[in-house]
């Protein structure tokens, strides 16, 4: 990390707890990716409103009483490369991701970062499996739309979903699941586009 006046000084990441928490885990990702200047993603605070304080002496102020004020929407976002990001990462200890983890305002906060351009995605680690995936919006909604479950089997991340690999820096490097991602976009996006343009050719010379 590079401070005033010439200073440097790296921060060194903790590793005795790697593997053990999702939320550790992606926080020390996101503390690597800001200190390498590859994105600036962090973790949401949660709004509460503060209804008593214990104010023991002028410094010292403990909050003994307060209220979420809204529901939270996702736990994470930031930018990446000028796209935003949005997601939420739940675990699980089942073979199986029950939807009531994932609340209706949250399925549609996601829903408004994909219409507004953004990029928004769930990551879940199957605890047992040792497993972590990354499955698009797009994906849980169509899980959603075709299906009456009330859970989603670990088949059908393994199926849509993207594994995220772990490594050592970062330790879970979800973001390049999002370069994947979006190369394939771009490849389906113009082999459309070709198909388009050839279809308007045949259409011509007809």
């Amino acid at each position: 990390m590079n401070y005033p006046n010439g200073i440097k000084k790296e921060y060194k990441l903790s590793t005795s707890n790697r593997g053990m928490n999702l939320e550790t885990d992606i926080n020390e990702t996101n503390i690597y990716y800001r200190d390498n200047n590859i994105a600036v993603i962090y973790k949401k605070p949660t709004p509460i409103t503060i209804n008593k304080v214990d104010y023991k002496s002028r410094v010292d102020a403990i909050i003994t009483e307060a209220h979420f004020k809204t529901p939270s929407t996702t736990d994470y976002n930031g930018v990446y490369k000028g796209m935003y990001i949005d997601f939420e990462a739940k675990e699980t200890r089942k073979e199986y991701f029950p939807l009531a983890n994932i609340h209706a305002h949250q399925i549609k906060h996601l829903n408004q970062i994909k219409d507004c351009g953004g990029i928004g995605f769930i990551i879940v680690r199957f605890v047992l499996k040792g497993e972590t995936y990354l499955l698009t919006i797009e994906c849980l909604n169509d899980f959603l739309n075709t299906s009456k479950r009330k859970s989603i089997p670990i088949e059908y991340f393994k199926e849509k979903g993207y594994v995220i690999k772990e490594g050592f820096k970062p330790y879970l490097d979800y973001l390049k699941i999002i370069d994947d991602i979006r190369s394939d976009t771009n490849k389906w996006k113009k082999i459309t586009m070709l198909e388009k343009t050839t279809l308007k050719i045949k259409l011509i010379i007809k």
